[in-house]
């Protein structure tokens, strides 16, 4: 302990980390204690999720806090309950022996008035989410004029979450005396706005490369048609023994529609999507911290919040909307010093992104191939007889058996012995494993470029930002006459511009009749760029419906 004693934190502090068995600190806390203890001054920390932050700004608060007196003093804004509830706890248990310290957590989704009473009994630090604290001070329940720390935790998630109304009005009802401690794993723009209007001079401390991929985390992807995605997943979850992990999808829908078909298959599975109850949604979450669940299939937004150290995988059934999002993802894995794998099936159109989010997160992409059923019934052999092997007999107890089994089986060789062995235990996997067709799609994935034979990516000069959305995209084409019926493919709409996709014989069209035309009063520009997944099927301009190809032949049984 004689590393956290150099930071300069107190007995009482020292002993409840010695319980809790830390030994050393995280670079985040190695740089943000003893400045936090010894400065007043507000500070931007900017480190990966996982790498020990609640204890970063945690330590030092408790510290200089005064437990003596029930009133409150700090505040620690985060994204969602999960985390409120997590933070809430580590902090509780980092003040054990800080005599009469009271921790409140307030937040969505419990009755408001359990919350209402315990604040009126006192406390010294809430963890709050934003909207139920933004809600507390309404009621004048809550009152923020004396406190003298305010923390702001996952402040890129926060705002992407849509709480920057509930952030302005929450830092205004704050003293400018406060100390502002800001956490992020990002420093976008937004997080940049809500420093430099609502703190001073501050510090900057950096722990590890902004968006890097986590240390101890291997990237991993597999290339299938659109059609064959689940049968893909399906026998990628059968070749890895012992997964556990979060399985991400992109809606809702396909987050329940996964988590319905894997449970039908034998898969320990479960959904999480923002239409859960939060009484259920505390009890998937507390059957997969006890392993209950192995597979816990969500959205980005259910799934921020989830602090669980020792996940094995993540796995993307879909990409992030936005590039940034995948180093979230997959930092979820690989915590506390351990190793995981992030691993991403992908469709061909998807496979030039591959570049790019290496780019971001400074690591290389594994090609793997999807495994055949042989692969899958060599695997479960060898993972049986792995288990058998380090059985330990002596659990048993009862010696009687062992003789008995052993009169009965004396007859039989060794050689059938383990015949009847995987015969028992796999004969049904073997026989679905057969005759299994190929299902890696073809050609040179991190090389493909984004756009294919049929189609062509345009850049247009309005993004989200400028009001653009993807109906908006349709009413541009709709609203010339010379581009109806013009079909239009995958559409990305970012902050400053959009690149979508158009059927290739009609790509210069689309250029010549928008570009020069008005957007809300601005000049269209738009051009060919490569930046977009190619031609996604067919959707004509204006309807906003998707194209469902015709098969060609009936679906063969897998």
């Amino acid at each position: 302990m004689t590393a956290f004693k150099k930071l300069g934190l107190n007995s009482e502090i020292m002993k409840s980390l010695d319980d809790l068995g830390f030994t050393e600190p995280s670079p985040i806390q190695e740089k943000t204690i003893p400045f936090i203890l010894k400065s007043e001054n507000d500070l931007i920390a900017l480190a990966q999720t996982g790498t020990g932050k609640t204890a970063a700004f945690g330590l030092p608060i408790l510290q200089k806090i005064k437990a003596n007196e029930r009133v409150l003093q700090a505040i620690i804004l985060c994204p969602t309950r999960e985390l409120c509830i997590q933070i809430s706890r580590d902090i509780t248990k980092l003040a054990k022996y800080s005599e009469g310290l009271v921790v409140t957590a307030v937040y969505g989704g419990e009755k408001i008035d359990f919350q209402i009473k315990a604040l009126k009994r006192g406390t010294n630090i809430v963890v709050g989410t934003p909207g139920r604290v933004h809600d507390l001070i309404r009621r004048k329940v809550l009152k923020l004029q004396a406190i003298k720390w305010l923390v702001l935790d996952e402040a890129d998630e926060m705002l992407d979450m849509g709480f920057k109304d509930d952030l302005d009005a929450i830092l205004t009802e704050t003293p400018k005396t406060r100390q502002t401690l800001l956490f992020s794993a990002t420093i976008s723009k937004s997080v940049r706005l809500i420093a430099k209007q609502y703190m001073t001079d501050a510090e900057e401390i950096i722990a590890g490369e902004q968006n890097v991929g986590a240390e101890k985390v291997s990237h991993e992807y597999y290339i299938v048609g659109a059609r064959d995605r689940f049968e893909a997943l399906k026998r990628i979850l059968d070749y890895l023994p012992g997964v556990y992990g979060i399985l991400f999808c992109r809606t809702r829908r396909e987050t329940g529609e996964v988590s319905d078909k894997l449970k039908q298959v034998g898969y320990d599975t479960d959904a999480l999507h923002g239409e859960i109850s939060q009484i259920m949604r505390t009890k998937i979450m507390d059957r997969f911290k006890r392993k209950q669940i192995h597979l816990l299939v969500a959205t980005d937004v259910a799934a921020r919040g989830i602090d669980v150290s020792d996940l094995s995988h993540v796995i993307n059934y879909s990409l992030p909307g936005q590039d940034e999002a995948y180093t979230h993802r997959s930092g979820r894995t690989g915590r506390a010093q351990k190793s995981g794998v992030s691993i991403s099936i992908l469709n061909p159109r998807d496979a030039g992104r591959i570049k790019r989010l290496e780019s971001i997160i400074g690591k290389k992409f594994e090609y793997k191939k999807v495994p055949s059923g042989e692969d899958i019934c060599q695997k479960q052999i060898d993972n049986f007889f792995a288990e058998i092997e380090n059985t330990k007999t002596e659990e048993i107890g009862n010696e009687r058996y062992f003789q008995e089994f052993s009169e009965r089986l004396k007859k039989t060789s060794k050689e059938d012995l383990i015949k009847y062995f995987i015969a028992n235990k796999f004969s049904r996997l073997a026989s679905a494993c057969k005759n299994t067709r190929d299902l890696n799609a073809k050609g040179k994935a991190v090389n493909a470029r984004m756009g294919s034979e049929d189609g062509v990516g345009l850049k247009i000069n309005f993004g989200r930002k400028h009001g653009l959305d993807i109906k908006g995209v349709f009413a541009l084409i709709n609203s010339n006459r010379n581009l109806k019926g013009v079909e239009i493919g995958k559409i990305n709409l970012m902050p400053e511009y959009s690149v979508f996709s158009v059927e290739k014989k009609r790509a210069d069209e689309v250029i010549k009749y928008l570009k020069g035309t008005n957007f809300r009063g601005k000049k269209i520009d738009v051009s060919k760029s490569n930046m977009i997944a190619s031609y996604a099927g067919k959707r004509r301009g204006g309807s906003g419906r998707g194209f469902r190809r015709k098969r060609k032949e009936p679906r063969k049984v897998r």
